[in-house]
């Protein structure tokens, strides 16, 4: 197939669009570039990719393309704090452009990567399957309940949308970021000797590891247009159903010699929920999960061991999304909706 990838230099979408090309397909990617230079080691960029923002998709910048991975997105919280505009006009409106302009292109297929933070604060401690009452609680998990529910009204017999409602994301990256739980554990025990929480670790939270991201994305390609339209699946696996004070014990096992501490104001996460992910084990059997937390930390501090990963590194604007872009809106390389004005950044 031919693959469009949106956000493919970011965290995920630099390691979802080699390892699509490699499975045999002939992949594109999308992306705005706002993270250039912020490289965690030495990666290779994808050729060929439209250097394109989504507000400024067109139908004839899709022609030909047999399906699009949509990754792009204004994709952390704090970014949603600073102004929640940005995250609507570009996760929610951004996908809308560009999914009724993939469908007037005659694109068939259109991979949503949605969220499970959109279940934000659940009752109680039981799994959540994905008819589940969804409780967002930021404006990045609202714009995936509002952009996942326009995308269904699309649906029809020529277009086949389906939202992967992806647990948090772990694992490295060419495009690191050090914020999302697991990373963030094992950057503060790497750089300072403590596994630091912000809350009180009571929290659930579901994770996936970014390379089987991938293969529940490859599955959906491959999936008959019949089974995945108007869909949404849950991606990830019921045994990384973790506490975030289980997560702090699983790199303290890999990294003894530090100490678990908590933030002086340290209190329960409202963002609390297991998530049942029968619905896409049975749908398809023979994709498996491959990686563990367990798996996860050795791996990331591993790689952090490798790159030399300083506390500066970690807090810096290099690999926080939030310090990059309000480093660029101070250079006035940005305007105020986040669209490039054209005059040159300092890398």
């Amino acid at each position: 197939m031919k693959v469009l990838v949106t956000g493919h230099h970011g965290y995920i979408g630099s390691v979802l669009a080699p390892m699509l090309r490699h499975a045999g397909h002939d992949v594109v990617g999308l992306d705005t570039f706002l993270y250039r230079g912020c490289d965690f080691g030495d990666p290779t960029e994808l050729e060929p990719a439209l250097s394109i923002a989504l507000r400024d998709v067109r139908p004839s910048d899709l022609d030909g393309f047999d399906a699009v991975v949509h990754l792009a997105a204004l994709s952390n919280d704090p970014i949603g704090d600073l102004n929640a505009d940005w995250t609507y006009a570009i996760n929610l409106e951004g996908t809308m452009i560009l999914a009724r302009a993939a469908k007037e292109a005659g694109v068939r297929k259109f991979v949503f990567a949605s969220s499970c933070s959109m279940y934000g604060a659940a009752e109680g401690d039981s799994a959540l399957p994905e008819e589940a009452p969804l409780r967002p609680l930021t404006p990045y998990a609202e714009s995936k309940v509002r952009a996942e529910a326009a995308l269904h009204e699309l649906a029809d017999d020529d277009f086949a949308p389906v939202a992967m409602r992806n647990a948090t994301a772990y694992g490295v990256s060419p495009r690191l970021r050090p914020v999302i739980v697991l990373n963030n554990l094992v950057a503060w025990a790497h750089t300072t000797g403590a596994i630091h929480l912000q809350s009180d670790g009571t929290s659930w939270r579901p994770l996936v590891h970014v390379r089987d991201i991938t293969r529940a994305t490859l599955v959906l390609l491959d999936a008959p247009d019949g089974l995945v339209r108007g869909e949404a699946f849950n991606i990830g696996s019921g045994e990384q159903n973790y506490r975030i004070r289980t997560l702090a014990a699983i790199v303290r096992q890999r990294l003894p010699d530090c100490e678990i501490t908590f933030a002086e104001d340290a209190s329960p996460d409202p963002r609390s929920y297991r998530v049942d992910f029968s619905k896409f084990e049975s749908a398809f059997p023979k994709c498996t999960f491959e990686w563990t937390a367990e798996h996860g930390a050795d791996e990331l501090a591993d790689a952090y061991q490798e790159i030399g990963l300083t506390l500066g590194d970690f807090q810096g604007s290099r690999y926080i999304r939030l310090g990059q872009i309000k480093r660029l809106l101070a250079q006035g390389a940005l305007d105020e909706g986040l669209h490039w004005t054209g005059r040159a950044s300092v890398a």
